[in-house]
């Protein structure tokens, strides 16, 4: 089953420095029918002023995925960890029993990324932080694991999360199709990052949502240059 989630019936929080739109409940935005798809609990969609950013703030049992869209995302936390992620690339953070972090948009331009929680497998553990710049993936060549809970796609080269969970990116120039099969104990979350897609005849435009159950077979095709992001929950 299918379900457009229409960018301009999102959650809205504008701070001024940051402008925020959810996919899922959150902060004070809250839909009872928006509180997240099997394990995927948070999907933000955050423009972050140059300058600007999340102070220090703790986390705990929660796979943080940060892909960057437009700008770069600096981030420091309570481990010592500290680096820089540009668009195009992610970092992950298992908060594991406890982390301290705050993320800053050091720019001279705005940054615009999606923030997205995975519930964990298992609560607790070491909490740890990773980022990784990906290869440019070429339109066309379907989609590229980058943070999975799955032994196929770490193999692959993906960032390993403890979630029963995968984020995939694909680019597409128009008229580039690809095909996404669900099993029946699969659910997916697909946000068209850029450009403009239909999903089995399903038109969706920019930044616009699409909720799967499965089992599904999905055939993805491009109407425009695109970028197209992708979560699979088991």
């Amino acid at each position: 089953m299918l379900e457009r989630i229409p960018f301009d019936s999102l959650g809205h929080a504008d701070f001024g420095w940051l402008d925020a739109r959810h996919y899922f409940s959150f902060g004070r935005y809250t839909d009872r029918s928006r509180m997240g798809l099997g394990a995927l609990r948070v999907w933000n969609d955050d423009r972050i002023a140059p300058g600007k950013g999340f102070d220090l703030h703790p986390h705990r049992d929660m796979e943080i995925v940060t892909y960057v869209r437009e700008g770069a995302i600096s981030h420091e936390d309570s481990l010592g960890n500290a680096g820089r992620t540009e668009a195009g690339d992610i970092q992950v953070m298992s908060a594991g029993d406890g982390i301290v972090h705050g993320e800053f948009n050091r720019e001279t331009v705005a940054t615009k990324l999606f923030q997205i929680w995975f519930i964990p497998r298992t609560n607790g553990g070491k909490p740890w932080w990773k980022t990784r710049a990906f290869p440019e993936r070429q339109p066309g060549a379907g989609f590229t694991a980058l943070a999975s809970g799955f032994e196929a796609d770490q193999a692959a080269g993906a960032i390993a999360i403890n979630s029963d969970s995968a984020l995939h990116a694909g680019r597409f120039n128009a008229g580039d199709t690809a095909e996404v099969e669900l099993s029946a104990e699969e659910s997916a979350y697909l946000v068209v990052a850029k450009g403009g897609v239909a999903v089995n005849g399903l038109a969706l435009g920019e930044r616009d949502g699409l909720k799967v159950t499965g089992p599904e077979r999905l055939a993805i095709e491009a109407d425009a240059a695109s970028e197209v992001l992708l979560a699979i929950m088991r």
